[in-house]
């Protein structure tokens, strides 16, 4: 059965191109004008990941995303946004976004992201080798996660982490002390490489640091320039 669609844009031109757009790539898609329908959908008919403009009368795509992960909502939730400043997609990803998208956008983008959000919502995520410990954990760094639970903690602290930031982190402890390319990083987690331009990976990196480092505690995830990232205490 065809996916379905939530999609909330205030822009009547953008809401009903993307609209017909998604409807001849294969979607069924629900379109509404503002937050407050957006929401009102979400619970009377959950679909299979939504499509949220930021800027929206009545409740916003940031408010949306809030109320339903607060309502345990984990349905993959895209952002449009015409926000460019890092700080405003890192508001989104704050708000409990999984991916977003900087209008204007090339349609083709929107389908890639879509099928990569419904693909790790849909199936078991591929991982790579690691020794993992009694139990099902991972253990590097410092660091401990339950892959089958989606809890990670440093230390005694756990961690309040969205699902991309989490499969994110995943990756990079499964292969601690390996570094990890740019291009290997997108496939894995977006099984799309949005090229080198794209500066969606450096601020998932960014948001997870900010939530990962502590004062005075070695920060885990460095930047090797030019080539990507990798775990490490120290």
């Amino acid at each position: 059965m065809a996916p379905t669609v939530l999609l909330a844009e205030d822009d009547r031109a953008i809401r009903h191109a993307l609209e017909r757009a998604l409807t001849l790539e294969g979607y069924r898609v629900t379109a509404v004008a503002d937050g407050v329908e957006a929401l009102e959908q979400a619970h009377r008919t959950p679909p299979d990941v939504l499509v949220l403009d930021v800027m929206m009368p009545g409740k916003d795509g940031l408010q949306v995303c809030r109320e339903l992960r607060a309502a345990g909502d984990r349905t993959p939730i895209l952002m449009l946004t015409a926000l460019v400043e890092t700080a405003d997609r890192i508001a989104g990803l704050d708000a409990g976004a999984d991916d977003y998208v900087v209008k204007p956008f090339d349609v083709e983008e929107v389908f890639a992201r879509l099928r990569a959000l419904l693909r790790r919502a849909g199936s078991p995520q591929e991982t790579a080798p690691a020794a993992a410990p009694a139990g099902g954990t991972l253990e590097a760094a410092g660091l401990r996660m339950d892959p089958q639970a989606r809890r990670a903690w440093r230390g005694e602290r756990e961690l309040e982490l969205t699902r991309t930031e989490f499969e994110l982190l995943e990756l990079l402890v499964r292969h601690a002390g390996t570094v990890l390319d740019h291009a290997t990083v997108y496939d894995r987690i977006w099984g799309y490489d949005f090229g080198p331009g794209s500066k969606n990976l450096a601020v998932y990196v960014g948001y997870l640091r900010r939530k990962l480092d502590e004062p005075g505690a070695p920060q885990l995830i460095h930047t090797v320039r030019g080539v990507g990232y990798v775990l490490r205490e120290g």
